[in-house]
């Protein structure tokens, strides 16, 4: 029956800050404009495959939200910390230890990095790391997953 999520929208009080946030610093492709209505849509990967839906609001209106964009494993472990520094953002994780490194949700496994769009929305780059899950460690750096056996 449901095969997965396909779209997602998002309500932004400066349509034009937002399309500018999403098309070239998070290089989405928009798919469509419609200045009447105050919207604008963006493919998230290939064409046709996933949609994200930008509304413009008044401020009042906003409601922050969260959802995560799947990304390879190596980006994240490698440049999405420094991608999104280079474009002014600040990466977060929910490690405690006053660093922005990736951080691993064992219960899935998957590792993810946390930042902000220009209106305060969560936004989070993902990957669902190989092995089984081990809900019981919680969140943990990458280096401690890859020893998670000896953790135990």
């Amino acid at each position: 029956m449901i095969e997965g999520l396909y779209e997602t929208h998002l309500f932004v009080e400066n349509l034009e800050r937002s399309i500018e946030f999403y098309a070239k610093v998070l290089e989405l492709k928009q798919a469509h404009y419609e200045e009447e209505r105050r919207a604008a849509f963006f493919w998230v990967g290939k064409p046709k495959q996933a949609m994200l839906g930008l509304w413009e609001k008044p401020t009042s209106e906003i409601d922050k939200r969260h959802f995560a964009f799947s990304c390879d494993k190596e980006f994240i472990l490698n440049e999405a910390t420094g991608f999104l520094k280079g474009h002014g953002l600040s990466p977060y994780n929910f490690l405690n230890d006053g660093t922005d490194i990736p951080m691993v949700f064992a219960w899935m496994p998957a590792i993810a990095i946390y930042f902000s769009d220009p209106d305060g929305h969560y936004l989070e780059f993902i990957a669902v790391l190989e092995g089984e899950a081990r809900p019981e460690l919680g969140v943990l750096s990458y280096e401690e997953w890859t020893k998670r056996d000896k953790l135990t």
